[in-house]
């Protein structure tokens, strides 16, 4: 009753708004756009962190030597107009664009960049594990003013495919913030020392962050100068309810990470439109393999069994595909993995008989983003689904900071943790590797998941150049993940963005985090 209430009040609110003609603001008679984020930008600093709400704004201040655009995903240069490689995939080079300039004016030569690369290493945060295997300061060799040239300990065919992520600081400047040795790190949680075309004017610390361009962009603009946005606001509005309604009267422009009840509501809105893709991320639900319960395989395999999978793509009202892998159909060596896990209350009580808790009598925290409505429905939806086995269910909603800083430790990890993670790259390492006890603690990592053969198999895959030595490797990698049961694989959700029908220059690309945005090409279409 409460849940058709709901529906019918959404619905008459819809119907009853009027279509206001816009949220922009102008400032020196241009336009300010604003987008209605789900969760707070926690810090600014590319070293230190990165999830879909930090990325949209690291997007905009930063520049990477290369840049992932399109769909599918190609990678395009940006910082550097050209790269080479040696036939064994140890040795990469870079010529960068002369052009290239910091917000500061400095040169972002390449100095700059290993300044940067040393920067992140040293830090150990944020995309270090991408390289911390591979790379080391003394390999990373200025050529000349144009040319960098990274020498890896051991070959690394992912080397390229993670560029991207990558963005290039400006050390000299973070430097000159320095506090008790950070690195500059505090300053850089509401700052940005970047080459990229917007800086950051304003910070209202989990509330508002508002850019500004940077008209002497070294890369230029897209959009004719009449038609660029005087600014882009991002606001903070975690009820998915508060987004929705917002975007209806016109109070913002775009709205992120609304649910599928709310996108199809906001079809039949006048002035609103929707847009979506197939995507490459997925959700799971992780189970924390080290935990005082969900340590036990058996157990873990019958919460798998036991969940309502078709109920889940409900949740989704259709928008979604079941996961068959641990890999996304999109990257490389993704196999349909035997045996995938569907409910099957007789396989679950199976399971359960072997575990330690044959009888259930047991609470399980799960943890999930407040204010996310499918995660509260997907609680509800376990709450449901367990009650069978005599295991119950504790809901308890925290903001993202609190979840990721609840996951970075095996001791504070709940028993289950929803997640979405997305593929970093189309190359597998960026999947396999959120297995291995190098990603312990990330947010895609609150698996804590222990087992030295897979591990051994995804350092192997990862130092070959062949592919086809690389592929058979995967294969069974996928195939060793699944058996171990870290967490409910769930399912691949498309990428949807909502927004007001005059917002153009929305160019999504799978391999993107869900709800992250390129704001560099966006402008006000009337």
């Amino acid at each position: 009753m409460r849940q058709r209430l709901s529906t019918f009040l959404l619905a008459l609110s819809i119907a009853c708004a009027s279509a206001a003609p816009h949220a922009f603001e102008t400032a020196n008679g241009k336009r300010i756009l604003v987008i209605g984020g789900q969760q707070a930008v926690s810090v600014m600093d590319p070293a230190q962190k990165y999830d879909l709400s930090i990325r949209t704004i690291q997007q905009a201040t930063y520049d990477a030597l290369l840049k992932y655009e399109g769909d599918p995903p190609e990678l395009k240069p940006w910082l550097a107009t050209s790269w080479s490689v040696s036939g064994d995939a140890s040795e990469w080079t870079f010529r960068l664009d002369p052009r290239a300039r910091f917000q500061n004016g400095d040169p972002v030569d390449a100095a700059a960049v290993k300044a940067s690369f040393e920067r992140t290493l040293k830090l150990n945060k944020g995309p270090a594990w991408m390289y911390a295997d591979f790379l080391t300061p003394d390999n990373m060799t200025v050529v000349d003013a144009q040319t960098i040239r990274f020498k890896l300990t051991r070959p690394y065919a992912a080397f390229l495919g993670l560029v991207p992520w990558w963005y290039v600081v400006n050390v000299k400047e973070a430097m000159a913030h320095e506090v008790n040795g950070d690195s500059g790190q505090q300053w850089l949680t509401e700052h940005s020392a970047g080459s990229g075309p917007f800086r950051v004017k304003r910070v209202e610390p989990n509330a508002l962050y508002e850019l500004e361009p940077w008209n002497e962009y070294w890369k230029g603009w897209p959009q004719a100068e009449r038609a660029r946005l005087g600014g882009i606001i991002y606001r903070v509005m975690t009820e998915n309810s508060s987004r929705r309604a917002a975007l209806v009267r016109g109070e913002i422009d775009i709205a992120s990470s609304l649910s599928p009840e709310d996108l199809d509501q906001l079809g039949s809105v006048k002035g609103v439109k929707i847009e979506r893709k197939p995507g490459m991320g997925g959700f799971g639900l992780k189970f924390n393999t080290q935990g005082k319960y969900t340590a036990d395989l058996n157990l873990r395999r019958a919460l798998a069994y036991a969940f309502d999978y078709e109920s889940l793509l409900k949740i989704y009202n259709g928008k979604a595909r079941l996961m068959d892998s641990p890999f996304p159909p999109s990257v490389l060596g993704h196999i349909a993995v035997p045996d995938m896990p569907r409910r099957d209350m007789k396989k679950a009580r199976a399971h359960l008989a072997k575990s330690q808790w044959p009888q259930g009598g047991i609470e399980l925290e799960y943890v999930y983003v407040q204010g996310l409505e499918e995660e509260r429905q997907m609680g509800l939806l376990l709450i449901d689904n367990l009650k069978p086995l005599g295991i119950s269910i504790r809901m308890v909603p925290l903001t993202w900071p609190n979840m990721v800083a609840r996951g970075s430790r095996v001791e504070t990890s709940p028993d289950i943790f929803a997640a979405f993670t997305s593929a970093m790259s189309i190359d597998p390492e960026s999947i396999a590797y959120q297995y291995h006890k190098g990603s312990w603690g990330q947010y895609y990592g609150t698996h804590f998941l222990n087992d030295p053969k897979l591990f051994a198999l995804i350092d192997r895959a990862r130092t070959l150049s062949s592919w086809p030595e690389r592929q058979p490797l995967y294969e069974e990698i996928q195939r060793r993940i699944v058996a171990h049961q870290p967490e409910v694989f769930g399912m691949l959700r498309d990428r949807f963005t909502a927004s007001r029908d005059y917002v153009q220059g929305l160019l999504d690309s799978p391999i993107r985090m869900a709800g992250e945005f390129d704001l560099y090409p966006l402008f006000i279409g009337r």
